[in-house]
């Protein structure tokens, strides 16, 4: 059977394409095993948690007892009180030592599993005499425990942990524990008790920060391609495609993965992508992003379901998209505490912004979509749509006419602050449903701050950089211009495109066309 890039739960590199792990399992032994830490994987959905977590315990296995569990096993009757959760914990550790070849029969912990009601104290006191008899040192690994989330005994149980790690000397348990899943743990504590005293009051102040990055570098995914590219034979320019798949994702591991698989096996079945060559370029991944924001996914939904919950994120994230605001990054202020543990935003120049362009994208259209059936914009980019289109090719210079038209009739007479903090969003929600189905954009964040943005619209196939500024006067609007005349080498363009939102009284509303060396720049002023 030939291998194929899943995106589906865990991954076997017998089975499927994927990013070879072995550095990095290196540098987890090295770092956090081997001195015996506790600590904490926290990723955001579909990181590859999980695949790390089991080629860990396949790499540690000659030096090391593993104990390998996983609290979805453990069912919400369960977590009820700690009588129920220690026998069902107990289960688990004998069917993990029964995967491992060890007999749980001969352990001083068997008897746990006969009918009766044992505390999580007296657990951990067997747990310890265990630890004590084998002659590995004992990992014990825990994925999904945000199935324990919002129960006070999975709290009780890290207590005992932490009792027991701060006496090991004394009381042998545990070489290393390694928990995993979607939230840290201090977060785990806000679901259960909500106020602002015990938010942060963690019983797993001992965890080690795990700082080694999950992410996939180019390089990876360019040996990844490589493998494919050995069986598969397309001709592709392996550096080039890895790079423009980075460009998208950012190296997010379920986003490298179902970018190829759309790849691979969507569309072959287009007419347009018959040649396996024409599949893996420039061309094929932007179809395929294309694809990619249409689809739902878990991944998605859970973003979306975030983000209602959380609404000072949300605020934070449009904040950032449509207005440009540059946010100072600091880990201790709440909302972006949250969003980089969802991988929804990161840190880049001292400042937060969101995680990768995909995200950007899918964040945009759910914003638009949201905000559509209520705006003005969005239904007069829906009555005009149709005249921007012809002979298969987008009319932007158009587009900025008539938006400059619509924006002068509506929001003319509005105030600076107004139009600073929506004008951008007009614009975005006016070219929506011009492109919708068939193009896609998005802001490009190496440009972003609160005096312009960068949108790249993609539309079958060309692209039209279009930089939307707030005026600050004639010198800043022409340094402008400039920065986007040389911003178009960067996307190989001759033709960019400048909104400027002015609130100058003598301003000249309308679209004017400058020459910038070999550049021409059409701009629009409203």
């Amino acid at each position: 059977m030939r291998r194929y890039f899943n995106t589906e739960g865990q991954c076997y590199p017998e089975e499927h394409y994927m990013v070879r792990l072995d550095e990095r399992l290196e540098k987890i032994k090295r770092l956090f095993i081997d001195p015996g830490k506790y600590f904490v994987i926290n990723r955001g959905r579909q990181y590859g948690k999980t695949t790390t977590l089991y080629a860990l315990e396949e790499y540690l296995k000659e030096e090391y007892l593993v104990v390998s569990l996983d609290f979805q096993g453990i069912g919400t009757a369960e977590f009820d009180n700690e009588y129920s959760f220690t026998k069902a914990f107990m289960r688990m550790f004998h069917e993990a030592l029964d995967e491992n070849g060890e007999d749980g029969e001969n352990t001083d912990i068997a008897f746990l599993m006969e009918p009766g009601q044992t505390t999580l104290s007296e657990m951990f006191y067997q747990l310890s005499k265990f630890c004590k008899a084998v002659p590995k040192p004992v990992v014990m690994m825990i994925d999904e425990v945000d199935s324990a989330s919002n129960n006070q005994v999975f709290v009780d149980f890290l207590s005992q942990l932490r009792s027991y790690y701060l006496k090991r000397r004394k009381r042998p348990i545990f070489h290393s524990v390694i928990l995993v899943g979607v939230y840290d743990i201090k977060n785990l504590k806000l679901k259960i008790r909500p106020d602002a005293e015990h938010q942060y009051n963690s019983p797993w102040n001992i965890a080690a920060e795990f700082d080694i990055n999950m992410s996939f570098s180019e390089d990876q995914i360019c040996q990844m391609l490589g493998e494919y590219e050995a069986d598969c034979q397309t001709g592709m320019d392996m550096r080039t495609v890895a790079e423009e798949i980075y460009q998208y994702t950012s190296g997010y591991p379920y986003l490298v993965s179902v970018i190829c698989k759309i790849l691979d096996e969507r569309l072959p079945e287009y007419k347009a992508f018959k040649d396996s060559g024409n599949i893996w370029s420039g061309e094929g991944i932007t179809e395929a992003v294309r694809i990619l924001l249409n689809i739902k996914s878990p991944l998605f939904d859970s973003m979306a379901r975030q983000l209602d919950a959380y609404r000072d994120l949300r605020d934070l994230i449009e904040e950032v998209l449509y207005q440009g605001k540059r946010v100072p990054f600091s880990p201790d202020a709440k909302a972006v505490n949250i969003g980089l543990m969802f991988g929804f935003l990161k840190e880049k120049g001292g400042q937060v912004v969101v995680a990768n362009r995909i995200f950007e994208m899918r964040l945009l259209n759910m914003f638009i979509t949201e905000e559509a059936l209520k705006s003005d914009a969005f239904r007069c980019g829906e009555r005009d749509k149709n005249q921007f289109i012809a002979d298969g090719r987008l009319n932007m210079e158009l587009v900025l006419e008539k938006f400059v038209e619509y924006f002068h009739d509506v929001y003319g007479e509005n105030d600076e602050k107004f139009v600073e903090s929506y004008g951008r969003k007009f614009f975005l929600l006016y070219l929506k449903p011009i492109i919708n189905g068939t193009g896609n954009y998005y802001l490009e964040a190496q440009t972003r701050d609160a005096g312009r943005t960068d949108v790249v619209v993609d539309y079958l196939g060309e692209q039209f950089v279009v930089e939307m500024k707030i005026w600050r006067g004639n010198e800043y609007n022409e340094r402008g211009e400039r920065q986007l005349s040389e911003y178009l080498d960067y996307y190989h363009q001759k033709k960019g495109y400048l909104l400027s939102f002015n609130f100058n009284r003598k301003k000249e509303i309308g679209v004017r066309r400058i020459t910038l060396g070999d550049k021409v720049i059409v701009e629009a002023v409203v």
